[in-house]
């Protein structure tokens, strides 16, 4: 299989989740006109009856590539962010499912210049692929353990991604 790595946009996006930027946003000056602030940039989301959200930060390695994909994941429970800390790039793969992904529907996108996403809740997707080495902000639900779906491809469905 051969996937095409797009620039994100938000609209090229928006089916699986959003693209978190300040770019093209209108900031809100405060704290004395010593801040400015940028409001309301993902909807964070989640379901069930447990609906606490929790912050983390998750400190990834760079990857090589090519790189062998032959797995996805889903959360039926939440929206799922990544940020950098920093301008760096990533990638993300996507496809939509329910109880699996549909693998002929497989997108992939690299986000750029300190955006990060929003995968939607139910939006089935591979792990975090860094670039670099670099730290991220997660936010998701608290309870991982049941907010947590792996499918794992049988060997004729997996795939090498390639990026420069």
């Amino acid at each position: 299989m051969k996937i095409e790595i797009k620039k994100i946009t938000k609209e090229n996006f928006s089916q699986y989740g959003e693209l978190i930027t300040i770019n093209n946003e209108e900031a809100k000056s405060g704290n004395a006109n010593t801040a400015e602030f940028f409001f309301d940039l993902a909807k964070i989301e989640v379901l069930g009856s447990d609906t606490n959200a929790r912050l983390n930060i998750i400190k990834t390695i760079k990857r090589d590539f090519p790189l062998r994909i032959d797995m996805m994941e889903m959360h039926p429970y939440s929206s799922q962010i990544f940020l950098p800390y920093s301008k760096t790039k990533f990638i993300v793969m996507v496809a939509p499912g329910n109880n699996k992904p549909d693998l002929n529907k497989i997108e992939c996108f690299l986000v750029s210049n300190g955006d990060g996403v929003n995968f939607n809740a139910k939006i089935w997707h591979c792990p975090l692929t860094s670039t670099e080495d670099e730290t991220f902000i997660m936010i998701d639900k608290k309870d991982a353990k049941t907010n947590i779906a792996i499918y794992d491809f049988t060997e004729e469905e997996a795939f090498n991604l390639d990026y420069e």
